[in-house]
């Protein structure tokens, strides 16, 4: 049997090891790594280095955010319903690999082109890497449940893969100015970056096996459950629903705060601009260990349990920025909102893998592509909440980018406030109702033939009757 045959016909049928685990983990660096350096910097590349209008860039990262939303759930269902020798979610990992790494370092090494030819080469390029990117990612994460079966293989798995997470977001801030500030340039960073995460996608490979199944029973179950009828009932499933407004309402928290966070320096504790960084480093530096706490927190209480005490701990952490004047303050603060990143990071798809076990039982099929396709549409509503309550806040409290710090109404330092504590709070409470009505109490849904859940949906004897 070749090297080949083996690599294609391995199946999990047993616990994950652990270098099977770290190998699946090490997945969200480079993932996380790319998402956080192109959402920092590529604006700043395209319109002050290579000097496109602010206008055009702003047209073609809205195309981008709406190309990504819509791909979510299309590539999900598809990879649900389109199994192979290799798999479902193998192949399109495997062969997603290199067109996500080259787009995203042609990204940043344009050739020499009018300023027309650069939002051409902007849009196509950008085009390419959300394709690849949410093929690979999404289905990535499709696997976290199929591999990881319980809530305590869950809280355990995922710890070494947010933990790689949470450096590739910290390299993607610190390293990229230190790259392409350098003799090496932006084409250096891309360079360097790529390889990277080439090399560690190519690691990650050696964890991402499926598990063996009933191809024929699983046909029968698709075919009498057409991809309308899917759709509806991922829509009409409680569980999901409670959780996917939540978790929506959680990302628009997160956004609001970072984005707060130069305003908040400068406005509020009147430090230079990049102080920013010593409010944000205490969040990352906290949330590290803390993954590792939440992990035994969530094995003991269960998802529902859990993920209440982690947003109660962010909502009152993130409405303390309300309170401090000073830098040491504010890091103190910040420390103590890791606490709570960390749990949701930590929590979140332990939930969701829970919803998609659920609708399993009623269902016979297992649809992790369409439920992580369908949260990942939704939850890109964060940046549209984001940029709605910043700019309401922004305006109602006077400010004027126009005038200096000095010269801004008072009435400004307060907004800010408001919006980097305040919002996320009361936006953070509205998560927590979201999370205490998810109908799923237990640590892990009981197989088909049990006792149903509380909150189930009377379609369910509808579905399950197909």
């Amino acid at each position: 049997m070749s090297a080949l045959t083996t690599l294609r016909d391995r199946r999990l049928t047993g616990l994950p090891t652990r270098g099977q685990t770290l190998a699946y983990g090490a997945s969200a660096f480079p993932a996380n790594l790319m998402a956080q350096t192109f959402s920092a910097f590529v604006v700043f590349f395209y319109v002050d280095h290579l000097k496109l209008p602010a206008g055009w860039v702003a047209g073609a990262m809205v195309a981008h955010g709406i190309l990504n939303a819509v791909l979510n759930p299309l590539v999900g269902a598809a990879s649900d319903r389109h199994r192979t020798r290799w798999g479902r979610r193998v192949p399109w990992i495997g062969l997603g690999i290199i067109p996500l790494v080259a787009a995203f370092s042609l990204v940043w090494t344009p050739p020499d082109l009018s300023a027309q030819g650069l939002l051409v080469w902007f849009l196509v390029v950008v085009a390419v890497y959300d394709v690849a990117y949410v093929v690979v990612v999404l289905n990535t994460s499709a696997l976290f449940p199929e591999i990881f079966r319980t809530t305590a293989e869950r809280a355990r798995g995922n710890t070494p893969r947010q933990i790689f997470g949470l450096v590739g977001m910290i390299l993607g801030t610190a390293a990229a100015p230190l790259l392409y500030g350098s003799a090496l340039g932006w084409v250096g960073m891309a360079v360097v970056l790529g390889a990277l995460c080439l090399g560690f996608y190519l690691w990650s490979l050696l964890g991402m096996i499926e598990r063996p199944v009933d191809e024929v029973a699983v046909k029968a179950r698709e075919a009498a459950l057409p991809l309308k009828d899917q759709l509806r009932y991922t829509f009409a499933n409680k569980a999901f629903v409670t959780y996917v407004l939540g978790s929506l309402l959680l990302q628009s928290t997160t956004a609001i705060l970072l984005a707060s966070v130069p305003f908040y320096v400068r406005y509020v504790l009147g430090g230079a601009e990049a102080d920013a960084t010593l409010v944000l480093a205490p969040i990352f530096v906290a949330a590290i260990p803390a993954i590792v706490g939440w992990s035994w927190v969530v094995r003991k209480v269960g998802p529902r349990n859990a993920l209440l005490w982690s947003v109660a701990v962010y909502g009152v952490a993130v409405g303390l920025f309300m309170v401090p004047g000073s830098m040491p303050g504010a890091m103190a603060v910040a420390g103590l909102v890791g606490i709570g990143v960390a749990g949701m990071m930590q929590l979140l798809e332990v939930a969701l893998g829970q919803v998609i076990d659920d609708d399993e039982r009623r269902t016979g099929l297992r649809r992790e592509g369409m439920y992580f396709g369908v949260n990942g549409f939704v939850v890109r509503g964060s940046v549209i909440v984001q940029a709605v309550v910043i700019a309401v806040v922004l305006t109602t409290s006077g400010y004027d980018a126009g005038l200096s710090v000095a010269d801004q109404p008072e009435t400004v330092s307060t907004g800010i406030r408001v919006l980097m504590g305040g919002v996320p709070f009361v936006v953070a409470g509205l998560a927590w109702l979201c999370f205490w009505a998810y109908p799923l109490r237990g640590q892990d849904v009981p197989p088909a033939g049990d006792a149903v859940a509380d909150g189930d949906d009377p379609r369910d004897a509808e579905v399950l009757s197909r």
